[in-house]
């Protein structure tokens, strides 16, 4: 035939120009001149002698308006694919793929680049023996899968993710939780768009089961409660409804009765008598966790009973208007209101007037939503897209400033697990040595010290940019050189360190170094920001220790609670939690129980409620503190316990084996 003909023609020719046709056949249709670059090593064959010989003799053409080679049709690509034997394939698109990830930029594998890579190594996959290879092989397939989600290629993602998660070994559970459940979360998104309920139901299973926490689990419920919809399964898909809505607070009856009913009318109407559309469009937007996971499923279920049980759908819609009235709207409440509404004017005695009054509230929320200030974690996926637009733009240092502020806002400022963050870090500073911003990239190398000594783990990263450097000789050397900032960054850092490690003296020596650096005129960052939310605590510490210099720390501990107070008022996400752990400390030290109390439980909830899991740790230990002094030895413990709960969700070995110790000197004393 006419590929086997061109085959055997192609093969005569010179080994420089059949290799370069081999290799240039496994980059697809068409291609770019520096991908074939990065593919070949320089002594196989001379890019200008095979580019002007393959398009003499008709193989290739370049298209003036993509910029790319282009095969002349499909059986020449066919023919020059087919001078590599079968049985070396494999191993040949695996050798592509893998030049072509190692010799590839963060950005260029954010490209479509990144799809010719995967395909190719995905080819050879039964070749790989390493651990290592398979994991960042499975790494690339969720790259490859979320980018062709994106482009709402669902086929392909499913490909992809399926492909990622068979490279996954045993024990990826235990060695890569955050890939794996990303590579589930991602497959269950593609197996439901692609219609491939079965294998999502089978997929599910596993990470159902091994997920560390409920919330982990909340996307794949998600996915599988709307393919048991689209399946068909009703009553597997409303138990499960009601499972994780009891899980996340909220019960729905899963039998109705006209007294049932009648009653739920009764207690909604009472609700909203008399709340005006002002009202409704007055509420503050939701920010509880639980709550905005609840009105998910709780439109699942209104989706599935609307056709289903008839007669359960206004509960759910009440239960929708509800948890807005109390907690805040999020989208789904103006999809709420609208129901109410349509629920109001369908009754045996209708209320026109309060149908149209929520009917136009639900518009007007629509209109509303998204004004308020962003969750400092909200910024996380910001920085990386600004990353993105600097290096497209030829801005290095605007590119890797991004990567250091995802550095600092994912540790000091968003309770982002420490787990795999460690090594995100260590390739941000990696790549600003690589674009020579090593003013940037030593910043850089604080925040991933900083990683590392909470997940107590024992390396020293400086020699990375100093060699045969120490922090402290870094710090000395900054200090000789007056480099204040960079002296600001180091004391920052060991100050939050040593006082979440409980050593206080160097905690209070960093505070006072701080103190002596002038601040100059730039804005107020994160790490300054919880710098000061720390400073406060070190004051209350040391005030309640009634040495000569009481007076001294209190004055530094109440400017900082109402620093911080001052900036909830600007932004509760972000501050509240903190402020009252500040004005709890300050409770303490003046002997008000009841406001410590308060205070303390309000820090501890707001925490949780906005996903600061280690700042709910470490009010729930300071807690335990004050539980200590009032001699509540057991309640202590269970808040010691419950802290620990929380830093080891957070990552951080260092922290566990304090609050370690802590409880093995407190049970003793417990009844």
């Amino acid at each position: 035939n006419v590929v086997e003909h061109m085959t055997f023609q192609m093969a005569r020719l010179p080994r420089k120009m059949r290799f370069g046709l081999m290799l240039a056949s496994f980059l697809g249709s068409n291609f770019d001149r520096k991908v074939l670059e990065k593919a070949k090593n320089e002594e196989e064959f001379d890019f200008n002698s095979f580019f002007s010989s393959s398009i003499e003799a008709g193989f290739l053409h370049y298209d003036e308006f993509s910029k790319r080679f282009v095969w002349a049709n499909d059986q020449i690509q066919q023919a020059a694919y087919e001078l590599v034997p079968r049985a070396k394939r494999d191993s040949f698109h695996l050798l592509i793929g893998s030049r072509l990830f190692l010799r590839s930029s963060p950005v260029e594998l954010k490209s479509n680049l990144l799809f010719c890579i995967v395909d190719n190594m995905n080819r050879g996959v039964h070749l790989m023996n390493e651990a290592r290879q398979k994991y960042d092989l499975a790494s690339l397939n969720l790259d490859a899968g979320n980018k062709s989600i994106a482009a709402s290629a669902f086929h392909s993602a499913e490909r992809y993710l399926m492909t990622g998660i068979s490279l996954l070994g045993n024990e990826c559970w235990e060695t890569k939780y955050n890939l794996a459940m990303k590579l589930n979360d991602a497959a269950s998104e593609a197996l439901f768009v692609t219609g491939n309920f079965q294998r999502l139901s089978e997929i599910t299973e596993e990470p159902l089961e091994k997920a560390k926490c409920f919330e982990d689990k909340l996307n794949i419920y998600h996915n599988l409660v709307r393919s048991l919809i689209a399946w068909g399964k009703h009553d597997e898909c409303f138990s499960m409804c009601v499972n994780v809505l009891s899980q996340l607070g909220e019960t729905l009856p899963t039998a109705i009765t006209e007294e049932i009913y009648n009653e739920e009318a009764r207690s909604m109407k009472k609700l909203m008598r008399g709340k005006q559309q002002q009202h409704l469009l007055s509420l503050p937007n939701m920010s509880n966790f639980n709550k905005l996971a609840a009105m998910q499923f709780l439109n699942h279920a209104l989706t599935l009973t609307y056709i289903w049980k008839p007669k359960l759908s206004p509960l759910i819609v009440f239960r929708m208007v509800k948890l807005t009235m109390r907690y805040g709207v999020c989208n789904l409440s103006s999809f709420a209101f609208g129901v109410y509404g349509a629920w109001l004017v369908s009754i045996p005695r209708p209320d026109f007037a309060g149908g149209y009054r929520m009917g136009r509230a639900a518009a007007e929320v629509m209109k509303r939503l998204g004004a308020t200030e962003d969750p400092l974690q909200a910024s996380l996926s910001k920085h990386l897209e600004g990353y993105d637009a600097g290096v497209m733009s030829g801005d290095t240092e605007y590119a890797i400033s991004n990567l250091l502020q995802y550095a600092l806002v994912a540790i000091y400022g968003s309770g982002e697990r420490l787990n795999g963050l460690a090594s995100t870090i260590e390739s941000y500073s990696k790549r600003a040595l690589q674009c020579n911003q090593a003013v940037v990239g030593k910043f850089i190398l604080i925040a991933l010290q900083l990683v590392l000594d909470l997940r107590g783990i024992d390396r020293n990263v400086y020699p990375i940019l100093y060699e045969g450097s120490t922090e402290d000789s870094v710090l000395a050397t900054a200090q000789r050189k007056n480099d204040i900032q960079f002296c600001r960054a180091i004391c920052i850092k060991k100050k939050y360190k040593a006082f979440l490690l409980g050593n206080m003296t160097v905690a209070a020596e960093m505070y006072e170094l701080y103190q002596k650096l002038p601040v100059g005129s730039n804005a107020i960052g994160i790490s300054h920001m919880v710098g000061k939310f720390i400073d406060g605590l070190i004051a209350f510490y040391f005030a309640r220790k009634r040495d000569d210099d009481e007076k001294k720390w209190t004055k530094i501990g109440m400017a900082a609670m109402n620093d911080l107070r001052n900036w909830s008022t600007k932004s509760l996400w972000n501050f509240s939690n903190k402020a009252d752990l500040l004005e709890a400390e300050y409770a303490f030290l003046k002997g008000m129980h009841e406001d410590a109390v308060t205070s303390y439980n309000s820090s501890i909830k707001n925490a949780r409620d906005h996903r600061f899991i280690h700042e709910e740790g470490l009010a729930y230990e300071k807690y335990a503190t004050y539980l200590l002094r009032q001699n509540k030895h057991d309640e202590a413990l269970n808040h010691l316990i419950t802290a620990k709960r929380c830093y080891s969700w957070w990552g951080s070995d260092a922290l566990v084996a304090r609050v370690d110790e802590a409880i093995a000197v407190l049970l003793p004393l417990c009844g």
